[in-house]
């Protein structure tokens, strides 16, 4: 009876495509991760597409900058994966930045700007703005150790971004 169940997706409705019931012409997540970096240490949270990852638990956030005053600079970078014959590779990224008071439990992020790089990632674009040398290297690093051939096949304008 499970397998009967029909499978939940994001569903985006558009004028220019003709809905066929229910799911038709959703959005496939299950292609989409977020990694995490934080300070020079970067790592893959499954719990970033629900603003539920290690960081941001028992966080509180607010859109304004001045109410995070000690926060520490932390990243979401989504991810998309894409798959040809030869195999998976990484084909979007694009990074979000936040801000994390740990101690006093507050954070500042922007939720409309995580959606649109998330969208950005989804539509194969790879979207650095703002990480420093050591973030990228923490970045690369992480991507080579989750799969090296996934990184080996993707596309050099990513290699060259991150490194």
């Amino acid at each position: 009876m499970e397998a009967d169940k029909k499978k939940l997706a994001l569903n985006i409705v558009s004028s220019k495509v003709n809905h066929k019931g229910f799911g038709a012409g959703a959005i496939d997540l299950s292609n989409v991760s977020g990694i995490i970096i934080d300070g020079d240490e970067a790592y893959l949270d499954e719990g970033t597409l629900h603003a539920k990852s290690k960081i941001e638990k028992g966080i509180k956030f607010s859109t304004n900058k001045e109410d995070v005053p000690n926060g520490r600079k932390a990243w979401i970078v989504w991810v998309a994966v894409d798959r040809t014959e030869e195999g998976s590779y990484y084909a979007g990224m694009s990074a979000c930045e936040m801000l994390i008071d740990t101690e006093a439990r507050r954070g500042w992020k922007i939720l409309a700007e995580h959606v649109n790089k998330m969208d950005g990632a989804m539509k194969r674009k790879f979207i650095f703005d703002g990480l420093s040398e050591s973030e990228r290297t923490a970045l690369r690093n992480q991507l080579i150790a989750h799969n090296e051939d996934w990184w080996n096949r993707s596309d050099q304008s990513l290699k060259d971004a991150l490194s």
